[in-house]
């Protein structure tokens, strides 16, 4: 193991990257596809004097390992990694935050690994999908773009993903912080990447959306007002949770939050992990106050 702020963690003999910051409270951060630990490296001036900070490559992304077995890429795989990651870290229960693909990993691992989560953030997440067309019409799609990057090489790939309709609200961010986010997805492993996509996707991972009522850690889902989908997704999955939860929209940003709103991003997720933070008085699903259940407060 590598000493100092940066190391590498081999589990069952597949290395793992971990960035390592801060003092304070345990976070785990979670990075979307594509991504890397370095997609938390702008918030960490703020959250390093609050929290111990771990930032993680997940498999198949960054500087951690792409190993051709394809069953370590499944959800329930790349969860227990992550659980004796923390292990060999002598880390027993963390604040969990993941955006996007990382989100859904963050919620399958507070469902999978309870006992070890204290609050949960996700950033437009989702539980993965329950109708089985949608599944397999997901699992088609991910073929798709796993079969551009194997034909078309990175920079293709990158071209295209970068054009969907989600991504639409990042045009308007400097020329600089656009850069960098083509770079991190440029530098992405291209088998990573198309085994995370075949084994890790939404229309492969299990559905959690029966499961919802049995999470038990406090939960605050963060989304952009224009990014309506997965606004709508964080109300519904509000309303069917039993645990204290708050979903709250950021007004003019879209699916990238982090990216696109960085102050306001950090604020909510720090406001809401220190001790202390809002998490409402009951175990209903709390909106924010006053608006009620159902309705998504914007801020």
């Amino acid at each position: 193991m590598e000493k100092g702020p940066s190391m590498r963690i081999a589990i069952d003999g597949v290395g793992y990257y971990v960035h390592l910051e801060g003092a304070g409270p345990a976070v785990l951060l979670l990075h979307g596809f594509a991504g890397s630990a370095e997609t938390w490296r702008p918030l960490l001036a703020d959250w390093r004097h609050q929290f111990a900070v771990m930032a993680v490559d997940l498999l198949g992304h960054g500087r951690s390992d792409c190993p051709p077995d394809l069953a370590r890429y499944r959800m329930e795989s790349v969860c227990d990694d992550l659980a004796r990651l923390l292990d060999t870290l002598g880390v027993d229960r963390i604040h969990l935050v993941g955006y996007s693909m990382g989100g859904r990993i963050a919620l399958s691992f507070a469902l999978l690994h309870p006992c070890r989560v204290n609050r949960l953030v996700l950033e437009s997440a989702s539980p993965g999908l329950a109708d089985p067309t949608q599944r397999a019409l997901r699992r088609e799609s991910d073929e798709a773009w796993a079969g551009l990057i194997e034909e078309a090489g990175m920079t293709a790939f990158v071209d295209r993903w970068q054009q969907q309709p989600l991504f639409a609200s990042q045009s308007r961010l400097d020329p600089g912080t656009l850069q960098r986010v083509r770079q991190m997805r440029l530098a992405q492993p291209a088998q990573g990447l198309a085994a995370t996509l075949r084994q890790l996707g939404s229309g492969r991972q299990p559905s959690w959306w029966h499961r919802l009522a049995e999470l038990s850690a406090p939960s605050l889902f963060i989304s952009g007002e224009l990014d309506q989908k997965f606004t709508r997704l964080a109300v519904e999955m509000a309303v069917r949770m039993r645990t204290t939860t708050q979903a709250i929209v950021v007004p003019g940003v879209g699916h990238t939050v982090h990216l696109e709103a960085p102050e306001r991003f950090s604020s909510l997720v720090a406001g809401f992990l220190l001790p202390g933070g809002a998490s409402g008085g009951d175990n209903r699903p709390a909106m924010g106050d006053p608006p009620s259940v159902g309705q998504p407060r914007k801020e």
